[in-house]
């Protein structure tokens, strides 16, 4: 698949739930907590706590918030969050992959089966469409922020283990195995490059195309599983064609 689509994916999940202030923080919070409770409350000790730190600060989340969220992952109010994945298809059959953080498994299945079931799609069988997404570590970098010109560049984040750079306006976009990410995150450590998103991502290796009106119906259920807050990510393999983009613009 074209980079231009696998970017293209990751873009709009990130602008629509960039439209969502109010529930980035939940999420984010969340994401803090479950770290915290797999890993342990040193950030030094745990990269996931770590850049689920970094996330939360680059969104502005208060330093009393977050420390709030790793006692919380630490166990000292009883809360307990489950981490669980759900798989299903959208209409016209494009699968989707959604990555949820809850504390009432009954409360999200039932949800997230009334979003698929009033779109005219339907939760799948665990495995049904996974195989269908490569997960892979995505870094964006600004090129504001980046001393080396772009030779140099490639040579270093190669060394680091990106396979893939693509450049997208003023940001590169960097991926890499997921085997290689925290070798990525220390490459960029070393060269003081600070990314503006470093995430393990789910990208589809096929993608469905569609016609604008049963794209946007697809949009609109990715929109309402993301506006759940049990859910933390949503990955699907809908081909954001360049007339789509366009309309979402």
């Amino acid at each position: 698949m074209a980079g231009h689509s696998k970017w293209a994916n990751i873009k709009h999940r990130k602008g629509a739930q960039d439209k969502k202030r109010s529930k980035i923080f939940t999420k984010l919070l969340k994401e803090i907590t479950v770290a915290t409770k797999e890993g342990g409350a040193d950030s030094d000790m745990n990269p996931r706590l770590r850049l689920a730190v970094q996330k939360a600060k680059a969104a502005n989340v208060p330093k009393d918030t977050i420390e709030r969220a790793i006692k919380k992952g630490s166990g000292a109010d009883g809360t307990s969050y489950e981490e669980v994945n759900y798989e299903g298809y959208a209409p016209n059959g494009v699968a989707v992959f959604v990555e949820c953080a809850t504390d009432n498994l009954n409360r999200t299945v039932a949800n997230l089966r009334s979003y698929f079931s009033k779109s005219g799609g339907s939760l799948a069988n665990s495995g049904s469409v996974a195989f269908l997404f490569e997960r892979k570590g995505v870094f964006t970098l600004s090129v504001g922020d980046i001393s080396l010109d772009n030779e140099d560049l490639e040579l270093e984040l190669i060394d680091g283990g990106a396979e893939d750079i693509e450049h997208e306006e003023e940001m590169y976009v960097v991926t890499c195995p997921l085997e290689d990410y925290g070798n990525l995150s220390a490459k960029l450590e070393e060269l003081k490059i600070v990314p503006g998103s470093a995430e393990v991502s789910r990208i589809p290796t096929t993608t469905v195309e569609l016609g604008l009106e049963a794209a946007e119906t697809v949009l609109k259920l990715i929109d309402k599983l993301e506006d759940d807050e049990d859910v933390q990510n949503v990955f699907h393999n809908l081909e954001m064609t360049d007339e789509l983009a366009a309309a979402l613009a």
